[in-house]
């Protein structure tokens, strides 16, 4: 493989209420989708965690650079000398009863390099389900883009969460990326509906790859997340995905196929509104 393309893997799991159990799961999976040749491995929104009650996460939170969970995320990037992107955790939020949604990059050396604190709060409800984030969750303000140096060559990635997909002008403020990466709870009602819609919605319309990692099967809080997790092109295209259980998938990001797109079709360069 040359500096033009990267080996990248989403990692599907089920996460329970016990962190241990969801960081043994993590780990195998790492470790998995890393000897299969990921230089790159993303987790799934809440994969450290999908509690009884909505207020566990607020006592599995973290502070930031401290606690066993992020410990072990760095132990992990480190092992299979990768570039982590893991998922989501509970970090301590400015308010003592909610908690930050967030998305941290780890790298080959185990350091911590990128932060994104979910900033769209998902809000749901009918007559047999309800989803109310902003009680327990503190929203972040500012957009996530991070660039890697991967075997002589530069990547960028943007990064958002789960329900931040239903906003396209996040994309837009984000700006030209080589791939967005989106780690994800998708609940199984809307996912069936909207999440493949979504996802390459955003690829086609930014022109570059997608990646996202995702919850997939029934919780033992009774809730159902959809899965499918899955890797897009710049043209839309679904080139690999996993529609439930625990697993990964993984492919190639090509920097030519990224601008044979945009070559071809330069929407990108046609905008007329900021």
């Amino acid at each position: 493989m040359n500096s033009s393309e990267i080996q990248i893997a989403a990692i599907q799991m089920v996460s329970t209420p016990v962190p241990q159990e969801n960081l043994e799961t993590a780990a195998r999976l790492i470790k998995a989708a890393a000897d299969a040749g990921a230089q790159v491995a993303v987790l799934p929104e809440y994969f450290c965690l999908m509690g009884l009650k909505d207020t566990d996460k607020i006592q599995a939170q973290e502070k930031a650079g401290v606690g066993p969970i992020q410990e072990a995320l760095s132990s992990l990037a480190k092992e299979h000398a990768i570039y982590l992107f893991a998922g989501t955790i509970p970090l301590q939020a400015s308010e003592n009863n909610k908690v930050l949604n967030t998305s941290l990059v780890f790298s080959p050396t185990g350091e911590q390099i990128g932060r994104y604190d979910k900033i769209h709060l998902f809000g749901f409800e009918t007559s047999t389900e309800r989803y109310a984030e902003a009680e327990t969750i503190e929203a972040g303000s500012q957009p996530g883009v991070i660039d890697l140096n991967i075997d002589g060559g530069h990547w960028r990635f943007g990064l958002s969460i789960c329900y931040d997909l239903r906003f396209p002008e996040l994309y837009r403020s984000i700006g030209p990326v080589d791939c967005h990466i989106i780690p994800a709870a998708f609940t199984y009602t809307t996912g069936k509906d909207h999440w493949e819609i979504l996802l390459r919605a955003r690829a086609i319309e930014n022109q570059c790859y997608v990646l996202a990692s995702a919850q997939g099967g029934q919780h033992l809080n009774q809730r159902r997340t959809w899965g499918d997790s899955m890797l897009i092109d710049p043209w839309g295209t679904v080139l690999a995905h996993l529609p439930e259980g625990e697993g990964f998938i993984s492919g190639i990001l090509s920097k030519d196929r990224l601008n044979e797109v945009r070559s071809k079709l330069p929407a990108l360069k046609h905008r007329k509104l900021e």
